[in-house]
């Protein structure tokens, strides 16, 4: 078997990030192994550490690419029209959705690594800016921190009610609750 190209090894690396990315959050990072993250972009466990020096480094990265994603939608939403409030509308929209809550994998990274950071510290700065940048994007300081962490623990509740009205009536009552724009 030949040597893959160096661009190859960094298109096989940035596949792998960003599944990592999608499984962790959707199975906390706990419960995803090396090999699942090498299996799930058609490569061998054996390649990993060629690629990273462990695998909370591959968490670190997995956490930074998850809200630049975000952060990427987010300034999407706000091309999308010169009405501020309007795009936080569509935000609360997708946000708030029975899609959003259940699809964590494809989901914010606040909400989908927030359990798995507040258990493991190393990725913590990565993520505390994340969040940071996100809240900006909605408001400037408390209020901007104030919306995410609503709409992060609305999420987090409709997720662990699924399947019971609670968790709907905990979406309709977030977006209710946080739909004015925070100022």
């Amino acid at each position: 078997m030949g040597r893959v190209s160096q661009a190859e090894a960094r298109a096989n690396r940035a596949a792998a990030v960003q599944a990592a990315t999608r499984l962790f959050r959707e199975s906390g990072v706990a419960n995803v192994g090396v090999a699942d993250v090498m299996k799930s972009v058609g490569l061998t466990p054996g390649g990993f550490y060629k690629r990273f020096p462990s695998k909370a480094a591959l968490v670190d990265e997995a956490v930074g690419m998850g809200f630049t994603d975000m952060l990427r939608y987010l300034s999407e939403l706000s091309e999308d029209t010169d009405d501020h409030a309007a795009a936080w509308q569509a935000l609360l929209d997708t946000y708030l959705s029975v899609q959003h809550r259940d699809d964590p994998g494809e989901g914010c990274p606040a909400a989908g690594f927030a359990g798995d950071i507040a258990r493991d510290p190393a990725p913590r700065q990565t993520y505390a800016t994340g969040v940071r940048e996100m809240a900006a994007w909605i408001a400037p300081g408390d209020a901007g921190l104030a919306a995410l962490a609503t709409l992060v623990g609305g999420v987090l509740l409709a997720r662990a009610t699924a399947g019971s009205p609670v968790s709907e009536e905990i979406l309709r009552a977030v977006s209710d609750a946080a739909s004015p724009l925070p100022e």
